[in-house]
């Protein structure tokens, strides 16, 4: 197993891989004291089964550069292959604002090839490659070092299998014709907007009972606030204050340390210094906002009117289009998208590219009583309503 330390020997091992028609990355990280992830190992492999064919890169090591891994993902003749890439792609978007291309997610690809919801990586290897994995690694701590010979060879396999999910999984989409499924479904992997986290837009995950425009600006300032803290110190937004606390300040209104003294559940650490500074000048920006740039509640369940009825309908042919495409019922439309449809909502999902050749057209014949559905033996049948 070898482990690259230098960049010359990286610089040589991509050069190689290279001639190859796609290569397997993974990542090892921490995150669960920074707000963005500390990369700690990068595992690589190219086609092939030989000692030389897979190796694992020390970011961590003094004096190496990753700049010939990247000039390895800018090579758009080497297909790269990930499993559940979206964490990864973050690191290197962070890193470098690079993406690999082209990009192959073996998680996507098997939820499209009928394997279910998000399915794991140690579930493609047992059904596919047939084989097991030990997972007595899974929990270690990537950034000490040494590395035991146990935390490599557990790293390693997370790409020496991956070689096989991606060949059966590749040959599978070309069979069934779904490879442009894929494609869209990477396409938001790809987007750089997918990883840019705007502190102003940071509100839209908070989970609030209270809808008026006042009580949301100070949860827009206060998120927002919290957001660029976490962002410039570099650690995780629940360690500035955590939703419920924000919440809180949002109904409390604290004008001064006093006030903010009293707070229950606000953080100790976040009652003095730069925290208490900009929660109290948050709260007073959303105080202060003018009435017409209040925030408006996002749009969600409880304000649609949903037709149940309708709704009902729609699961039932989607529970039909999805057994028949052999494709999870979620990964075409979550249940939202449903209510949002039967609420008369047209720009979901599930009305765009592949999903709507599989469910989409004819949910939108269901919702304007082009169709109807009826029953016969085992299965739900469309009915041509003149």
């Amino acid at each position: 197993m070898k482990t690259i330390t230098q960049t010359d020997d990286l610089r040589q091992f991509c050069k190689v891989a290279a001639q190859y028609p796609y290569v397997t990355v993974d990542t090892e990280f921490l995150r669960e004291r920074t707000y963005y992830s500390k990369l700690c190992l990068v595992q690589l492999a190219y086609s092939g089964d030989g000692e030389t064919d897979a190796v694992l890169v020390d970011p961590l090591a003094e004096g190496l550069s990753l700049e010939p891994l990247y000039e390895l993902f800018r090579n758009t003749s080497v297909v790269k292959v990930f499993h559940a890439a979206r964490q990864d792609l973050e690191i290197f978007w962070v890193d470098a604002q690079v993406f690999p291309e082209p990009l192959f997610d073996t998680q996507v690809a098997a939820m499209v090839c009928g394997f279910g919801e998000q399915v794991g990586y140690e579930t493609l290897v047992r059904k596919i490659v047939k084989q097991g994995l030990d997972k007595t690694s899974r929990f270690t701590d990537w950034s000490r070092r040494p590395l035991t010979d146990a935390q490599k060879t557990y790293a390693l396999a997370d790409v020496t299998y991956l070689r096989k999910i991606y060949e059966a999984l590749r040959d599978q989409l070309e069979a069934n014709g779904r490879a442009h499924w894929l494609g869209e479904e990477l396409k938001v992997l790809t987007d750089p907007a997918t990883y840019d986290v705007r502190p102003n837009d940071a509100w839209k995950r908070i989970k609030t009972r209270t809808h008026s425009g006042r009580f949301l600006a100070i949860v827009r300032a206060l998120a927002a606030f919290r957001e660029s803290h976490a962002q410039q110190n570099n650690v995780p937004r629940n360690r500035v204050f955590k939703d419920d606390a924000l919440v809180e300040l949002a109904s409390t209104k604290p004008k001064n340390m006093s006030d903010l003294s009293g707070s229950r559940l606000l953080l100790r650490e976040a009652r003095k210094g730069a925290i208490a500074d900009g929660i109290l000048k948050a709260v007073a920006s959303g105080l202060d906002c003018p009435a017409d740039q209040l925030p408006q509640s996002p749009r969600g369940k409880d304000n649609l009117q949903v037709n149940p009825a309708l709704a009902d309908l729609l699961r039932v042919l989607l529970k039909a289009k999805s057994e028949s495409a052999g494709v999870a019922a979620k990964l075409i439309a979550p249940t939202a998208d449903l209510d949002m449809m039967a609420a008369g909502e047209r720009d979901v999902a599930a009305l765009s590219g592949w999903r709507k050749e599989v469910f989409g057209a004819d949910a939108l014949r269901l919702c304007e009583g082009k169709i109807a559905l009826t029953a016969k033996g085992q299965s739900v049948q469309v009915i041509e309503i003149p």
